[in-house]
Formats: C-alpha cells, sequence, structure tokens
C-alpha cells in the first residue's frame, strides 16, 4: 500500500493558503520580491481564529494593515496594486456576512479597472450543523447561496473552499487570473469557518517557491502589417495610449513608433502621465473631461490606433468622437474582449511587444506633405490645449477659488515624484484636465468605477505601496464625508499622506448635470437639502477639527494662493496633513464633446425637453456598432 501521506506536510487550510502566498514571488525589472506585498484585515468570527492566527504569524513576510472599514481596506488594496502597475498584489480579509458585503463595492473598482486584487472571506459553516450563524444570510431555496455569492458579478475568479484538497487546483488559478494581462482582475476566495480550521496532508511540492512573470504575448504579424499598410496611407493617424500602456511599461516604444510617423498622441484617463507635458507629440487629454486639442484631432483623424485602452464612454465621447466617415480602427490589447470592440480591426498582444514590432516592420512613413500638415496643425492644437490650462489655472482676485486654480497651485508646486490622486465627482475631470505632468506614471484618477471613497483609502495604499514618495490626496466633500477614516489609518500605520479636500458645499459637479439637463437643483448642493430646517443657518462641517481628530496635522487656508505654503507645511509635517479650501460650485473647466447620459423623451419641463433635443444633436454623431 502506498504511503499518501510521503513528503507530505499535515496544515490546516488557513495554514496552507498563507504558506503557499507567501511562496509566491515575482520578477519585475530584474528583481524578484514577493508577490503579495501587503494584507489589510479587520478580523471577526469568519476570520480571525485561523486565518487571523496565519497571518499573525507571517507579518515578515505579508504585514498586515487595519483598517476602519472593509470598503476602504479593499479600496487601499486595489491602489495597492495599481501603484505597482499589477505586479504586486495586495489582500483584502474580511468576516461573514457585513464585512464580506462591504468590499463588494471595491471589488467592483478593481473588475472595472482591470487591476489585481485577492479577498479572502469567512464564510458560513460548511457542515451546516450551528445554521443559522450570526451575520448568516438565509436563502430558503438554496443553503449553499451565502451572502458571498454577490462577488461573482464584480470578480474575475471566484470560489468557495469546501474541501482541504481544493486549495491546490483553486489558489493557481486564482493568482494566475490577477497576474493574466488580458483577464486581470480581482479573485474571490471564501473560506467556511469550520473549513479553516481542517487539517490535510499537503503534498511539500505545492509550498515550493514559485516566481512569476507578467506574459508579454507577441501579435501576430499578419495582424501588424494589416496596420501598417494602412498607415502608409493614413494621412491624419492618432494614437490613443490608455492605462494597458502604461501597465505594460510602453512608454518609450509608443513614442519611438509615434516619433518615427509623426503621430499626435493623446491619452485616456486610466492613461494620463504616460507621456510628459513637455513632450511634442502629447496633444492632451481626450474625451468630455479631456482637451479640444485632443477631441478635435480624433474627429478628423483618417487612422485611431487604440493602445491599453477599453475605449469607455470618457475615451469615446460615448462613441461620437470619431467623424471621420473614412476612420479606421485598430486596436491594440492583450484582452480580445477589448480589442475587437466597435469593429476595430485587433491587435492582439502586449502593447510594449506590439509596439516594438511595428517598429522593426514598418519604415518611415511620416515625410508625406499631407502627414508633415497633419503635424504641423496638431502642434498647434497643443499649444492652444497648453495656453487654454495656463489661462484656467491662472489666479484671480476671486473670493472662491475654483477647482482649475487649485489644481494649477498644486502642479507647480508639488515634486515632480510626488503622486497624486482623486476618484469621483468633480474633480477627475478638472485634473484631468488641467494637470501637466513633471513625471511620468504619478497619476491616479480612479474613474472606471468613478467610487467616492477611494481617494482616501487609495492614497493610504498607494502611501504603503510606494513610502518613498509624497502621496497628494485630491477630495471633494461629499466623497470625504462618505469614507474618511483612512486619516485615522495612515496615522496609525505610520504612512503618511498629504489630504487636499475642495468643499464646494454639496455635490456640486451633479448639481452642474442637473442644471445642464434642464432640471432645478435638487438634493445636491448643501444649500438645497436644508429647506426643511426649522434654523434658518445652513451647517458645515469643520473638517480641520475632524482632521484633527482622527490625529491629522489639518489647516484651513482662503484661497489657492495659499497652496504654496500650506504644500511646504504639510511636506514638513511627519504625519498626514490635511489642507482644507472652499472651492467654487459654479466655476468648471470645459471642452467641446458630447457624452450620453439617458434623458427623459418626454417631460413637463420645457427646460427638460430643450435639452433633450440638444443632447440629440450629439447623438447623430454616434459610431455604430456592436
Amino acid at each position: 500500500m502506498t504511503d499518501v501521506t510521503k513528503n507530505c506536510i499535515r496544515l490546516s487550510v488557513a495554514q496552507a493558503l498563507i504558506k503557499y502566498l507567501t511562496a509566491q514571488q515575482i520578477e519585475n525589472d530584474g528583481k524578484t520580491e514577493l508577490l503579495f506585498g501587503s494584507a489589510f484585515a479587520i478580523f471577526g468570527h469568519g476570520n480571525v481564529t485561523c486565518l487571523g492566527e496565519q497571518l499573525a504569524r507571517n507579518q515578515q513576510l505579508i504585514p498586515t494593515w487595519r483598517g476602519q472599514n472593509e470598503q476602504s481596506m479593499a479600496l487601499a488594496a486595489v491602489a495597492f496594486s495599481k501603484a505597482n502597475k499589477r505586479r504586486r498584489i495586495a489582500i483584502a480579509t474580511s468576516s461573514v456576512g457585513p464585512g464580506a458585503t462591504n468590499m463588494v463595492t471595491a471589488a467592483g473598482v478593481a473588475h472595472t479597472n482591470r487591476l489585481p486584487l485577492l479577498l479572502l472571506s469567512g464564510d458560513v459553516f460548511n457542515s451546516r450543523l450551528p445554521d443559522p450563524v450570526l451575520q448568516q444570510v438565509e436563502h430558503f431555496n438554496n443553503p449553499t447561496t451565502t451572502a458571498n455569492d454577490a462577488f461573482k458579478a464584480v470578480t474575475r475568479y471566484w470560489d468557495r473552499i469546501t474541501s482541504p484538497e481544493q486549495l491546490m487546483q483553486s489558489l493557481p488559478q486564482a493568482i494566475n487570473t490577477m497576474l493574466d494581462p488580458a483577464d486581470c482582475g480581482p479573485a474571490f476566495i471564501g473560506l467556511p469557518q469550520d473549513v479553516q480550521g481542517i487539517s490535510y496532508d499537503f503534498p511539500e511540492s505545492f509550498f515550493t517557491p514559485k516566481v512569476h512573470r507578467i506574459r508579454r504575448p507577441p501579435a501576430e504579424a499578419c495582424e501588424l502589417q494589416a496596420l501598417v499598410e494602412q498607415l502608409n496611407h493614413a494621412e491624419k493617424p492618432l494614437i490613443i495610449a490608455g492605462g494597458g500602456a502604461i501597465y505594460s511599461k510602453a512608454q518609450h516604444p509608443l513614442l519611438s513608433f509615434a516619433r518615427q510617423h509623426k503621430i499626435p498622441v493623446v491619452e485616456t484617463i486610466a492613461g494620463r502621465t504616460l507621456l510628459l507635458a513637455d513632450e511634442p507629440l502629447n496633444c492632451g487629454p481626450i474625451g468630455p473631461t479631456g482637451s479640444n486639442s485632443a477631441n478635435q484631432l480624433a474627429a478628423q483623424a483618417d487612422l485611431v490606433i487604440a493602445i491599453g485602452t477599453r475605449l469607455q464612454d470618457f475615451v469615446t465621447s460615448s462613441w461620437s468622437a470619431f467623424e471621420n466617415p473614412q476612420m479606421r480602427l485598430f486596436a491594440i490589447n492583450t484582452a480580445r474582449f477589448d480589442a475587437i470592440k466597435h469593429r476595430a480591426s485587433a491587435i492582439i498582444g502586449d502593447a510594449k511587444c506590439a509596439l516594438e514590432q511595428l517598429l522593426a516592420m514598418s519604415s518611415n512613413s511620416s515625410n508625406s506633405n499631407a502627414r508633415n500638415n497633419w503635424y504641423e496643425h496638431a502642434t498647434k492644437l497643443r499649444q492652444q490645449w497648453l495656453a487654454t490650462v495656463k489661462e484656467r489655472t491662472a489666479l484671480d482676485n476671486s473670493a472662491v477659488s475654483s477647482y482649475a486654480q487649485v489644481i494649477g497651485q498644486l502642479n507647480q508646486h508639488c515634486a515632480a515624484d510626488d503622486k497624486v490622486m482623486t476618484a469621483a465627482g468633480g474633480l477627475p475631470a478638472e485634473l484631468n484636465m488641467n494637470w501637466l505632468a513633471k513625471s511620468t506614471t504619478n497619476f491616479d484618477i480612479e474613474f472606471g468605477f468613478s467610487c467616492m471613497g477611494y481617494e482616501l483609502a487609495g492614497g493610504w495604499g498607494a502611501k504603503i505601496a510606494q513610502p518613498e514618495r509624497d502621496v497628494i490626496v485630491l477630495v471633494g466633500d461629499g466623497s470625504y464625508l462618505i469614507m474618511n477614516s483612512d486619516i485615522y489609518s495612515s496615522v496609525l500605520s505610520g504612512h503618511k499622506m498629504i489630504v487636499i479636500v475642495c468643499d464646494n458645499a454639496g455635490y456640486a459637479v451633479i448639481n452642474k448635470l442637473q442644471n445642464n439637463t434642464g432640471n432645478q437643483s435638487f438634493n445636491n448642493l448643501l444649500e438645497d437639502c436644508a429647506h426643511r430646517r426649522s434654523k434658518p443657518d445652513l451647517p458645515r462641517v469643520d473638517f480641520v477639527q475632524h482632521a484633527q481628530s482622527m490625529g491629522a496635522n489639518a489647516e484651513k487656508i482662503a484661497t489657492a494662493a495659499d497652496i504654496p505654503d500650506a504644500l511646504a507645511r504639510a511636506k514638513a509635517s511627519d504625519i498626514s496633513y490635511v489642507i482644507v479650501v472652499e472651492t467654487d460650485q459654479h466655476r468648471w473647466s470645459s471642452v467641446d464633446a458630447w457624452w450620453e447620459v439617458g434623458l427623459p423623451q418626454h417631460s413637463d419641463i420645457e427646460a427638460v425637453n430643450q435639452a433633450r433635443e440638444n443632447w440629440d444633436i450629439g447623438r447623430k454623431k454616434q459610431r455604430r456598432g456592436v
């Protein structure tokens, strides 16, 4: 009889899980390091006795940080992975019930933005003997359904471990999903409370250290050749650089290719700061939160090369951006799903590899008069974009500053390697429109899921990932009130961040959308929400005192003109520092672009009907496709 325990080690599920995770390494620019760089945990009855014990015993390998909310911890984990350009992963763990469902929103952020995140959640007892247990959601017709099934809609990989040996299949699949450049996204593993503690004889070979490498699949020559042929005849080519170009580290071959063929480059929100602001071919961000320069080039282009972008509506102006009927669209992407959108000619492969292949295949096609005229036209539009940014961000004598002025002063006076971050509300558009990159890829706008609350949690996670640089978080008063407890997390853990709170007394950007679609202001600005109060005064949050109560240093400044001195004080501080500045509710940067929102086909309000008619004009430009 064969001895099945030979060359095996007896471990509990929790022990085997953490032992396996700590054996995973990744090669990154010639350096090998642990794949899992941090864990974020709030412990409860579903994860403290088994998983928590093992995290405590492995602090030297995977440090565990305590957050104040499971959603914000998982958001911090997302930002950690993004700061590492998808090459290191953070873990978020919770107990059963509300602790788990709190993380569903963060899973949506990771899923939408194609970012790795490992979610380990406690689950109800596999045996069902003590059912129903504390925090269990019971389904009368399906006892196998738990609250953790909610993650199925927002994860790339989902599993519930009901028997120890399943780890040997599930963990490699989860990790390879998170590292796959085509399928990258969050992985979820549910851990029933009783199963976590069950022991099993695991093969020792299962825990052999493994070095992972991010695959770089080359593109097929025939797909590249089709692009080269189009490029040779194109008079007005345009490159759209997305986040995938950043994760692929494709900056240098992209620039070489663009320079060789005199192709202007525009950036998506996820691709912002791939190029420096002083790069002559950098013609600004594209879309309704971008620049007129990029949008005008997109409207005229006869060849568009989309590199590493999922082409969402804030890139394509809801697919109205491309007005030239002769335009051909080529998409370079590792993900087939993204590469074939809207009848694009797909080039499926790694961005860096594909661009290097194109450089080797294509000869200089930039000497024609048409191409030279296109380059000169792009240069003029670029100068107009830079002049517009300068005008918008210039200080004036206004008592209340605009977002653009705050951003302009921060841009001028921050260090080149500072990391700037924001997420929802009016700040993503304003930062995207007005930031001029002094260094590459030190920029994080979460505008895929547009998650209010990502700002401060993400700042904490980014600082853990990159402790050597200052992380500057821009957050509106609305997002601050939704999720602010990671100011305390940053103080508690010693990860200092600088926070600029732009207080415009409400959800002002949605109020703008409300007004722009013919509606009266309702339920967005604070002044419109206090009409039922018996007292006439408008209560306002003292953000300075609130931040100070969580252990941070904080001050309120009068206008954007005070930012240089306040930023200097913040940089000198040894703990997180919050700067509060009131910002104008009604002064916004704008561009000529269309964005589709759902409007009623009929309303009793004439202004709404007129807005619908105006919106329909933009709809006529929409590119029709699958």
